[in-house]
């Protein structure tokens, strides 16, 4: 096959798989996981059924793709938040402020998120966002601006766990406060 047919086929491909993604997203936050089907979700994305479980068994697959391609891009954007900020501080900071924003916009409790919290794609997830910001950690500490009493990994553990309250805040300043009051358990005894 001609490498452009090649690179044409798997083009229409990702678009329709990244249609179907977003679509079931849409219908699952206008009336609720339960009311999503694979006939609905064929409907609102344009295709047939039957091309629509050549991509997907069933809905639950669907939501377990789209949560993968969200947790990919918010990890992509945490790495772009560290590369562009400035001293290995400054880097933790604005990494922890963006996870922070991240765990603050996105939906919780809610069935969904049951669904999706769970397997071997979200503990490696964890575990990429762990080293994240234990390589920021060990940077921070070897210069002085983070306690070095503390393994990185368990600090990383104290910020995640810390941020993650950020779910259940009532506003963006709130959480500010909170990666502020993170920021100052980290800092060295002086």
């Amino acid at each position: 096959m001609p490498r452009l047919w090649t690179d044409t086929v798997e083009e229409h491909r990702r678009a329709v798989r990244d249609a179907v993604l977003d679509a079931t997203a849409r219908l699952v936050a206008q009336h609720g996981l339960t009311s999503v089907t694979m006939s609905k979700i064929a409907a609102e994305t344009g295709i047939g059924r039957a091309t629509l479980y050549k991509y997907f068994p069933d809905v639950e697959a669907i939501l377990k793709a789209w949560h993968e391609r969200q947790v990919s891009s918010h990890l992509e954007q945490l790495a772009r938040v560290r590369d562009q900020a400035g001293d290995a501080f400054q880097r933790l900071e604005a990494v922890l402020e963006s996870y922070a924003l991240m765990t603050f916009e996105r939906p919780h409790g809610t069935e969904l998120a049951a669904l999706l919290h769970q397997g071997a794609g979200i503990v490696r997830a964890h575990q990429q966002l762990a080293d994240l910001i234990g390589n920021l950690l060990s940077e921070s500490a070897r210069v002085g601006d983070v306690r070095d009493d503390v393994v990185p990994s368990e600090l990383a553990g104290y910020c995640l766990h810390a941020l993650n309250a950020a779910a259940r805040l009532p506003s963006k300043a709130a959480v500010h406060r909170l990666v502020t009051l993170t920021l100052a358990g980290l800092r060295p005894e002086r």
